[in-house]
């Protein structure tokens, strides 16, 4: 261990951490932190790690030692070093007897004295409940309530990409400023808080996953794949490792219990319903997430966090991709694949080449600006034909489909996904987050697939085609699957 670290930490961390460099203890300096790697040894996690991350003062913070905490284990008695819970898991725990917090995070602790509702998360009073904590407000509230609620709240925030570039990134999410964020709320409302190391995991299942889908010649959606890839799959594991009678998180959407079992319904704030991004939860996953706040608005959340003292209370949400700068997709492509943007033709949809474009990631399905091209008609990118590099451009009416074929569909619904598609079970479908639920009908034509009752344009592959169901106000999440290819209105007609 470098010794010029110890300087900044008080000599009972010092002997805590001399006692885990017996347990194989990994140090790396990332920008004001000290982060120490150790294997949990209760999980067969193979080569996954937890990362304890022993914080430094944060600017305008007092330099004492003895005024650091950390975000692993709150000890109430204000002790430290080390603690084992009833699952025998070995943790660092650290609370300095003079803990620093902010003026605006002297959080209430009785929820009786505010204006804010007791949230019943399905599980006895005590029970231990793992919150997904984002540093946003929505899920800092979501935990404070939990906690406020008689559960036993224990939070969990993933670092999903390099901290050092992201602590410059406003509006992002899950590293740099919102771990420092999610710490605060924590150690404000007076339960342990975890940062897991999921850069790897990330990059791999969602990063990866990006690039390679903009090669393809199609768009993706990495926060849905980071959802189903990472924060619903990995950390489900991880939450019920834990010890957890649930986990909460704090997305707009309701769970609702029907006849058969738990059922995923959309937000009452419809601006803020994050069911588009959510579809592929699976019903098993259902069974074990909690969604507090699917029947609030967004105004109400934030009057909560301002009511309980949270700094997170007036932050802006996050926008935009989180590893992605300034909205530059094409960058990023190139970063992660130098040289695989190759350039091609840009073709007419009569046959005629029109130009040269510089490679099809810069461009996506139903765009107009930007092409290159001048013509005396607006013309639309149709599709992408990555394998020939060409973008294929026409007339707005082109881009009018009447069938989608879908792959890795996700059956949400009663009874069998597979037979509700032969029997053309009627549903409502979203083909782009923003757009409302549309008529349509599930069909089985060499495997899933859905007719629009009207055609719609822009229908890209990568983009996800989600179910609802048919009623007026197309109410509950049926599923959903991701658009392999999409059938011209003429052709299916």
């Amino acid at each position: 261990m470098n010794p010029a670290f110890g300087e900044r930490l008080s000599s009972r961390l010092l002997a805590a951490l001399y006692f885990l460099s017996s347990e194989k203890l990994n140090f790396e300096r990332s920008g004001t932190e000290l982060m120490a790697f150790a294997p949990v040894n209760r999980f067969d996690w193979l080569n996954k790690f937890a990362r304890l991350a022993i914080c430094a003062p944060s600017p305008g913070q007092p330099r004492s030692g003895r005024q650091m905490w950390s975000n692993i284990w709150r000890n109430p008695s204000n002790g430290g070093g080390l603690q084992e819970d009833k699952n025998s898991v070995r943790r660092l725990a650290f609370a300095p007897r003079n803990p620093y917090v902010p003026p605006a995070m002297n959080a209430m602790t009785d929820i009786s004295t505010i204006d804010a509702p007791r949230i019943d998360l399905g599980v006895p009073e005590g029970a231990r409940v793992i919150v997904a904590m984002s540093g946003g407000v929505d899920s800092s509230v979501t935990a404070a309530l939990a906690k406020l609620s008689g559960y036993d709240v224990v939070g969990v925030t993933l670092q999903l990409y390099d901290h050092g570039v992201a602590i410059q990134k406003k509006g992002a999410c899950c590293a740099g400023q919102d771990i420092h964020d999610a710490r605060r709320v924590a150690e404000a409302m007076g339960f342990p808080h975890y940062v897991l190391d999921y850069e790897s995991r990330f990059t791999d299942a969602v990063m990866n996953d990006f690039a390679d889908t903009y090669l393809a010649g199609a768009t993706p959606i990495p926060c849905v794949r980071c959802n189903e890839q990472v924060k619903f799959k990995d950390l489900l594991e991880t939450a019920r490792d834990l010890g957890g009678a649930a986990m909460a998180t704090g997305h707009y959407i309701r769970r609702a219990i029907g006849p058969n079992g738990p059922e995923l319904r959309r937000a009452a704030d419809a601006s803020k319903d994050q069911s588009y991004f959510l579809f592929s939860t699976t019903k098993e996953q259902l069974d074990y997430l909690r969604f507090p706040l699917g029947d609030m608005p967004k105004e109400e959340v934030r009057r909560i966090a301002g009511q309980l003292g949270l700094a997170v209370a007036d932050k802006p949400d996050s926008q935009d991709i989180c590893f992605v700068p300034e909205g530059k997709y094409a960058s990023v492509v190139e970063r992660l694949r130098p040289g695989a943007a190759e350039a091609g033709e840009i073709v007419h949809v009569d046959g005629t080449v029109m130009g040269r474009h510089p490679g099809v990631i810069h461009y996506t399905v139903g765009q107009r600006r930007g092409l290159g091209v001048a013509t005396g008609d607006p013309l639309y990118v149709v599709r992408l034909d990555a394998a020939r590099r060409e973008v294929i451009v026409g007339p707005r009416e082109a881009l009018m489909v009447s069938r989608i074929h879908l792959k890795e569909v996700t059956w949400l619904g009663d009874g069998g996904g597979e037979d509700a598609a032969r029997a053309g079970q009627a549903i409502a479908v979203k083909v782009r987050s923003t757009r409302p639920p549309a008529p349509a009908k599930l069909v089985w034509d060499e495997g899933w697939a859905v007719d629009l009752a009207e055609p719609e344009e822009g229908v890209a592959p990568g983009q996800a085609c989600v179910f609802y169901s048919p009623d007026d106000a197309h109410d509950r999440v049926l599923g959903g699957g991701w658009i392999a290819r999409a059938q011209a209105a003429l052709i299916a007609a």
